[in-house]
């Protein structure tokens, strides 16, 4: 199922059947935007419900004029700013986008992915693909091709191999009000790396359970099945949870405790990026272990800190 062979995702895509896909954030789950029977193949593989958007993936800027009839100047900026790259610009739909992929919103969600092996495959087919990331609904996202295999086996013709992706964790998704930015999800672009480019960012409720504005909003996402607790004093936390079997996943200081099964660090000097990158892959890990909880350290709330924290909040127990 794991295959490098860029011909014969175009071939699967045009036959609309799905493709896992490489991004520099997760693996997406692929199929043209324009084929109902495909784009309601993705729902129904993932689990996913029918209010929740999908985002578009592009190869090219000119394939807006596709999607939207109306580009607010901040969009422009950051688009040529960050495109390629893992930030979700969310526009005013034009008629020919279909219903199925915007949850009937009249707005929709667009990205042009920063790697070279779908960025080839969008070349060379005549739609754009929607594209959610490659994982059951609600599971912790896919960062590595295996993932998507142990997800879907046989349910899935091909997963394309990019190798492991390179941020690892989803875009960030900016939306519009009256033509000023709105932060609809924190993500692989820090808010600060955004503010740098436009100016002041609106940061509204980011966290939904039905019929949300952008994909990624929902207020439990991104969840290993073992039950997992984040927080800022790990000592005192392990305590709490005496005579069970516990696995850290910590920023960059490993503990010494008996009760400590194994323990996944995100990085060895503090580097929030190499932090990022390596956060799902460290939650499939503990997430194998059969452990009875993962106590996740809270990271820096600052930068990509801000956006880990945010994954972890939707994964965790409150």
């Amino acid at each position: 199922m794991i295959s490098d062979n860029i011909d014969k995702a175009v071939e699967i895509l045009n036959n609309n059947d799905l493709v896992a896909i490489p991004t520099e954030t997760v693996y997406g789950l692929a199929g043209n935007i324009y084929c109902e029977e495909a784009v309601s193949k993705i729902f129904e593989i993932k689990n996913r419900p029918f209010f929740n958007p999908l985002i578009v993936h592009i190869h090219s800027i000119k394939q807006l004029d596709e999607l939207t009839n109306y580009i607010p100047p901040k969009a422009q900026l950051l688009a040529d700013a960050f495109w390629p790259g893992a930030l979700t610009l969310v526009l005013k739909k034009n008629s020919k986008v279909p219903n199925i992929i915007t949850a009937g919103k009249d707005t929709v969600a667009i990205r042009m992915p920063n790697h070279p092996t779908t960025l080839a495959l969008l070349e060379q087919l005549n739609f754009p693909l929607a594209a959610p990331s490659a994982n059951p609904f609600g599971c912790i996202s896919p960062t590595k091709a295996i993932h998507v295999e142990e997800y879907f086996g046989n349910s899935l013709q091909m997963v394309l191999e990019g190798g492991d992706c390179k941020n690892g964790i989803e875009s960030t998704i900016i939306g519009f009000e009256s033509d000023m930015p709105v932060l609809y999800r924190l993500g692989a672009i820090s808010i600060e790396d955004i503010e740098k480019a436009i100016g002041t960012v609106k940061i509204i409720n980011t966290r939904e359970n039905i019929a949300p504005d952008a994909p990624g909003m929902l207020e439990k996402h991104y969840a290993p099945l073992t039950s997992t607790y984040l927080e800022s004093d790990i000592e005192a936390a392990i305590k709490s949870f005496s005579n069970k079997k516990i696995g850290l996943l910590l920023l960059s200081k490993k503990i010494n405790n008996p009760q400590i099964v194994h323990q996944e660090i995100l990085t060895e000097h503090g580097d929030l990026q190499e932090a990022a990158t390596n956060l799902y892959a460290a939650l499939h890990v503990l997430d194998k272990l059969n452990l009875d909880v993962i106590i996740a350290e809270r990271l820096p709330d600052i930068g990509l800190g801000k956006s880990i924290n945010d994954r972890l909040e939707r994964a965790t127990k409150k």
